[in-house]
């Protein structure tokens, strides 16, 4: 029985400092899904060993494994818990509110998040100038930011979407944080998403998934 039960447990494979991890943990701890982590060091390039290009060939994390189901992309694995775990509910049932926040979500998972991306920076300071890396990324964070601020502006409430937790506010806050804490944006050009920063912090669920709460995290 022990054995089974340590075959069937959840594996994420994560990366302290991913926001694309840190949205898949926040979606466990809601569900109060127990997982094994382990850890996939970016900056020592371990997500191009044969083992992780084996569960993800685009080589990049998080990664979850749920007994013989492998999934790679943090929208797909959010998207499989909510199907397979009912508990908490991840999206509202009202259409027009489930719209919203697959927008919000969408926001940052296309038009933020892979600009910002440790490899592209990595790219513009050796192609263009090391100087150029922070101003790209502000950039490009102002940019999908203003476009969250009048997005949510008739819809927020508690949270991002209303007075419960849904998929907008996974994918919000990981992103706050790191604009925060990582590329100096002034937070008050946006008080709508800074009052959800300041938020999300009082959720068990969402200070658990934080970067430096994490088993690999460089302190």
């Amino acid at each position: 029985m022990a054995n089974q039960e340590e075959d069937s447990k959840l594996k994420l494979y994560s990366y302290w400092r991913s926001s694309c991890s840190f949205r898949v943990r926040i979606a466990l701890n809601l569900k109060g899904l127990k997982y094994e982590y382990i850890a996939v060091n970016l900056l020592k390039g371990e997500q191009s060993r044969p083992e992780l290009l084996q569960l993800n060939p685009v080589g990049f994390v998080p990664v979850l494994v749920d007994a013989h189901v492998v999934l790679s992309d943090s929208f797909a694995i959010i998207m499989y818990l909510e199907d397979k775990y009912p508990q908490h509910p991840l999206l509202p049932r009202d259409i027009h509110k489930r719209a919203i926040n697959f927008q919000a979500a969408s926001i940052v998972s296309s038009t933020i998040q892979p600009l910002q991306n440790l490899s592209l920076l990595n790219y513009i300071g050796e192609k263009v100038s090391p100087d150029e890396k922070l101003p790209w990324a502000q950039s490009a964070i102002r940019r999908g930011f203003t476009a969250l601020e009048k997005l949510l502006k008739d819809h927020k409430g508690k949270y991002a979407t209303g007075d419960e937790v849904f998929l907008a506010d996974i994918f919000l806050a990981p992103q706050l944080h790191a604009a925060f804490n990582r590329f100096n944006i002034q937070m008050n050009e946006f008080p709508i998403l800074s009052r959800l920063h300041e938020t999300y912090y009082e959720i068990p669920a969402f200070r658990e998934a934080l970067p430096e709460n994490q088993p690999d995290a460089v302190h």
